[in-house]
């Protein structure tokens, strides 16, 4: 309360009703050591909730958990009294990397849930893959805090149904049932019986009728831990704001502070001293830290003795693990890299990334993903002898079946990037839209998720313009943090992984398309290693300073070279510049980014599939871009392409033009 009041910012409510809950599950189960809150074996707590954030904060400072860098708390008293200021410990929703003892950055709410159930998967991945007879090294479990926010989004009922499905028993949900939101009781919008729907997923349903009966909660999470084939929701019914008098039970106590008078009345009911602040009196540290230390001590010690001998008898499974943790890409993982000859009919660029993501699995043992129910599509199953399907009787494979859950999927992905796995997921690129959520938290983590998207544009043809992306790439181009790659052909495409798996922070999008690209001859044009860079000359003008520039990306890449060769034949020289990534090429040193686009070339023509926006910081405000405008159609790829302007006629009229405005006709 205190926290919220001096921020005049905050959500007191929901912490004051959840504490016994917290209190009960940090000192009496949960399995962490404060001095080592990275500790691998560690239990994982999510608050999907994270609007209740002062919860979290009060319990990693009661608990005293160290910060590693820091070298002293990771929430001091200081910290707390800065709540939601610039700077501050204890930003307004917790966000991993910021301050230790956040697992997740949740605030969006689902999120937490989806991250929960990636990182149940992830540790019943771990468990298969290096646990053994006389060695078990992971066997933590995963609870998660969810609110009646989380219950009504989506992602968390798309994660749910996956969770049951894959009978994820190391995952456990309390869910506080206190009836209120924002704009006031959820009997305005919410009346299912959610206890009921679980159930319907497959999961164990456990009620407690009061979140102060802690003897009752505690039984609760004991029949969770006895349940070994589902996941467990705990329905807590508690009273948001607990012993304000005038607010308890309403939604002024969800999103605002109390106000200085219901403060002082409610902590009048606690039998707490009226007029102290940020009060922790005498034994409160030693009466709630201390099992947890004691307890998270002696098991990681145990661990630690455990692993030492785990090394000693498994060597080359212990160095994989470390490296896992070090965020390594394997040394030799690009050995088996194909190449692509020159081809004029060539591959769709989903095929070669199919290629080229099988030749790299195999080196890489931590990469593992699969597809929103379209691997067949996006080409992204693992097919290699021992990649297998993780399934709740197989939890080694390597290939995750996420189902029509795009959402879902997205946020798994970053519960499993958090457990150390190098995730990758796939879907078109027009359902990219219903992963935007856990996109924007991957960047804003810094995790190294890889997504795949496929059939990029109005050239996947037949199914028409509620398929065929057109706003979908200018979008993911502005999230901060995040790559986007769309290769021109078969080259580029092992160019962009190989960009993607040796990039260890932030997540990347490979734009993939569903027709065929000619596979450019290298011999006669640049190497394919330009992409590293965001953007290279792929073909320069003949005979002298170009008269102007044809920048493309992806399946628009080919069509610049054949307007470039169309100029040619009537004198005029064209540079062709292939920009795959937007990102990369603004991360360039301003030399090369000069001798890519040079001032003195002010006829340009942006050549994409897609919507304009952005292009005229590359090609100027008047320079000409052959672009959509519009929604697609439906029709056969060619017909369609060629509707919307994309032939050779079409860009070589704009360079014309281009030319004739900068130099004269």
């Amino acid at each position: 309360m205190d926290a919220v009041e001096k921020a005049h910012s905050g959500h007191p409510g929901t912490p004051m009703a959840l504490a016994p809950v917290a209190f009960t599950l940090w000192r009496e189960v949960l399995r962490f050591d404060p001095a080592e809150p990275r500790w691998p074996n560690r239990d994982r707590f999510v608050l999907s909730n994270g609007h209740a954030s002062m919860l979290l904060y009060a319990l990693l400072h009661l608990a005293g958990v160290r910060d590693p860098e820091r070298g002293g708390p990771a929430v001091s008293l200081a910290d707390i009294e800065q709540f939601r200021q610039l700077g501050s410990r204890t930003p307004g929703h917790p966000e991993y990397r910021h301050t230790t003892g956040v697992e997740t950055t949740t605030g969006p709410l689902g999120q937490g849930c989806g991250n929960s159930v990636g990182m149940a998967i992830a540790a019943r991945w771990l468990a298969a893959e290096f646990n053994r007879p006389d060695a078990t090294l992971f066997d933590y479990d995963i609870y998660a805090f969810c609110s009646d926010g989380d219950m009504m989004e989506g992602v968390a009922s798309e994660a749910a149904s996956l969770a049951g499905h894959l009978r994820l028993s190391n995952l456990c949900w309390i869910y506080d049932n206190n009836r209120i939101t924002i704009d006031g009781s959820t009997a305005i919008t919410f009346s299912e019986d959610v206890g009921q729907r679980f159930l319907a997923y497959r999961w164990n349903v456990v009620s407690v009728a009061d979140a102060n009966d802690t003897a009752a909660f505690k039984q609760a999470l004991a029949a969770a831990k006895r349940t070994r084939d589902r996941p467990t929701l705990i329905i807590v019914d508690s009273h948001i704001g607990y012993g304000a008098p005038h607010k308890q039970d309403t939604s002024a106590a969800h999103g605002e502070p109390l106000g200085a008078d219901e403060v002082r009345l409610t902590k009048c009911a606690y039998g707490w001293p009226e007029d102290a602040k940020f009060l922790v009196p005498e034994g409160v540290y030693e009466h709630f830290g201390r099992p947890i230390a004691s307890r998270g001590r002696a098991l990681r010690e145990a661990w630690n003795g455990a692993f030492a001998r785990y090394r000693s008898h498994y060597p080359d499974l212990a160095q994989r693990i470390e490296a896992m943790w070090r965020g390594e890409v394997p040394s030799g993982w690009d050995r088996d890299l194909p190449t692509f000859a020159a081809d004029p009919k060539g591959l769709a660029t989903r095929e070669s990334s199919g290629k080229v993501l099988n030749a790299i699995a195999p080196a890489h043992p931590s990469l593992v993903g699969g597809a929103a129910d379209l691997g067949t599509s996006t080409k992204t199953p693992l097919k290699f002898p021992g990649a297998g399907q993780f399934d709740a009787d197989h939890p080694s494979g390597r290939n995750l079946n996420f189902g029509i859950r795009e959402h879902a999927m997205g946020a798994i992905l970053n519960g499993l990037a958090l457990s150390g796995l190098r995730p990758f997921g796939s879907t078109f690129l027009i359902f990219s839209d219903y992963m935007r959520p856990p996109i924007r938290l991957a960047a804003l983590m810094g995790l190294p998720v890889i997504y795949i998207y496929t059939h990029d544009s109005i050239g996947l043809g037949e199914d028409g313009p509620t398929h065929q992306s057109i706003e979908q790439l200018a979008s993911l181009r502005a999230v901060p943090g995040l790559v986007t790659l769309r290769p021109a052909d078969a080259n580029e495409v092992v160019e962009a992984w190989r960009v993607i798996v040796e990039r260890r922070q932030g997540p990347a999008c490979l734009i993939l398309s569903r027709q065929p690209l000619p596979t450019l001859d290298r011999a006669q044009y640049a190497p394919a290693a330009g992409v590293a860079r965001g953007a290279y000359v792929l073909a320069d003008a003949e005979g002298g300073t170009p008269d102007v520039i044809l920048i493309g990306s992806g399946s628009e890449v080919s069509l610049c070279v054949q307007a470039r060769d169309a100029l040619a034949a009537d004198r005029l020289r064209a540079r062709v510049v292939s920009m795959p990534s937007w990102e990369l090429f603004e991360q360039q040193d301003a030399v090369y980014r000069e001798k890519v686009l040079p001032k003195s070339v002010r006829a340009r023509v942006a050549v994409e599939a897609a919507a304009g926006l952005g292009w005229d910081r590359y090609v100027g405000p008047e320079g000409a871009k052959v672009v959509m405008t519009s929604f697609g159609a439906s029709a056969p790829a060619k017909d369609v392409m060629m509707a919307f302007g994309f032939s050779i006629e079409n860009v070589s009229a704009a360079a014309k033009a281009q030319i004739a405005k900068w130099k004269g006709s």
